[in-house]
């Protein structure tokens, strides 16, 4: 704790620079501020990321198929390639241990879709019963597809909450019939969907019903598939990258694609995807920490200068202690306490304001890459460590000075 008498000689040193003293302080109020609100930032790319891949499960793997741009066997490029069950059946009791939850999906897009008077254009996917968790959607009434519907060739439906609102318009709607493309489907329940409404404007119904209605024999349109879940991040990334690759081999090889054309099938590994994303949110924010830091080295040079010249201004008032008994490192002690109380205030003023403005305008930023910007409590605690230790730094190199300062030297100081 400091003494009265320090107290009031720090007061005094300050009243003296003044000027100084406030322009020293705003740059390492700055700097901390920048600091701060750069690093939140940091943050809210990544809660905006993390929101990007929340509508659908984290270590999901998406296959579909396009048109081959390789001649391969005799084989002339722009074949369409198409999936069928068979290529679904060939993953799965291929890897039936490592899979978690699996399907295939066949998709229909703009069937007109009608209740009573209400209609509307929508998305029409047939899925088996897994699908539910491969898209992370949160039932709200009703069930999901089942066995049974799939077994049966049901003509059963769930609907997403923004078409529930579109057609029924907030009434039951479960066990009521609506229309698609001139079919009568029964709605067996409602679910919501983090992705939100573009994400609820489907419909999902048996896959075996859908190749059914629409004709598509046994097509399927992709597939769909998550791992087994594992503690270690790195070990599933492993295993989840040499599953999407040995898939695209198998389809390659089913259907006759050359192993180098990168066009006819195409994986999508979100865990691999989230990875990416996040190794390029740490270089930003290890980017951020660079440049806030930085920031706060030009406050502390500037604190550094103002207690050398502080030291220069009491060179007399030194020698006077010196000569009457003053240890060097109560001198150090003296200029170390004036230059960490002047950084500190200045850097908790630039805290608080960072952390304030945050707390009133971070909720309300919601952009596709930037999700409420904010500090935990680990980062507000690591900057008042910053804050001691640049306070501690920039008087040092001064205050050494002032404690190798000869008393008779310092009394014929003018």
């Amino acid at each position: 704790m400091f003494s009265i008498e320090r107290w009031e000689e720090i007061f005094e040193a300050i009243r003296k620079n003044k000027l100084r003293t406030f322009l020293t302080g705003l740059s390492v109020a700055s700097g901390i501020f920048i600091l701060v609100i750069l690093l939140a930032i940091g943050q809210g790319m990544q809660n905006g990321v993390a929101k990007e891949f929340e509508s659908d499960a984290t270590n999901r793997i998406s296959v579909w198929t396009n048109v081959t741009s390789e001649e391969y066997k005799g084989l002339n490029p722009g074949r369409i390639i198409e999936m069928t069950n068979r290529d679904y059946e060939m993953a799965v009791n291929k890897n039936s241990d490592k899979l978690e939850y699996k399907s295939g999906v066949y998709s229909r897009w703009g069937q007109l879709t009608t209740y009573k008077k209400e209609n509307g254009s929508y998305r029409v996917e047939g899925v088996r019963g897994d699908y539910q968790f491969l898209e992370n959607a949160t039932l709200v009434a009703g069930r999901y597809i089942n066995q049974g519907d799939l077994n049966s060739f049901e003509k059963v439906t769930v609907i997403g909450n923004q078409v529930y609102l579109d057609l029924f318009k907030g009434e039951n709607a479960i066990g009521e019939y609506v229309d698609v493309a001139g079919i009568k489907f029964k709605v067996v329940g409602i679910y919501t969907d983090p992705g939100g409404e573009r994400e609820e404007t489907r419909l999902f119904i048996p896959l075996t019903t859908a190749q059914k209605v629409f004709n598509a024999g046994d097509k399927l349109r992709s597939l769909a598939f998550t791992l087994q879940k594992q503690d270690d991040y790195n070990e599933a990334l492993a295993a989840s990258e040499a599953f999407s690759a040995q898939l695209e081999t198998d389809l390659k090889i089913a259907h006759t694609i050359s192993p180098t054309d990168d066009r006819a099938v195409n994986v999508n590994n979100t865990l691999e995807n989230a990875k990416k994303f996040y190794d390029l949110n740490n270089m930003i924010r290890w980017f951020f920490w660079g440049v806030g830091i930085c920031t706060i080295i030009a406050g502390v040079v500037g604190v550094s200068n103002i207690m050398l010249i502080i030291v220069k201004e009491r060179t007399k008032e030194i020698g006077v202690r010196k000569a009457i008994g003053a240890q060097p490192w109560s001198i150090i002690g003296m200029i170390l306490h004036e230059s960490i109380f002047v950084t500190a205030v200045a850097g908790f003023v630039g805290l608080m304001f960072s952390l304030l403005l945050l707390q009133l305008v971070g909720p309300f930023i919601e952009t596709d890459y930037i999700r409420n910007p904010s500090v935990d409590f680990s980062v507000a605690i690591t900057t008042v460590i910053i804050l001691v230790v640049a306070g501690a730094v920039a008087g040092f190199f001064p205050a050494y000075r002032a404690a190798n300062i000869k008393p008779i030297e310092a009394l014929r100081d003018e």
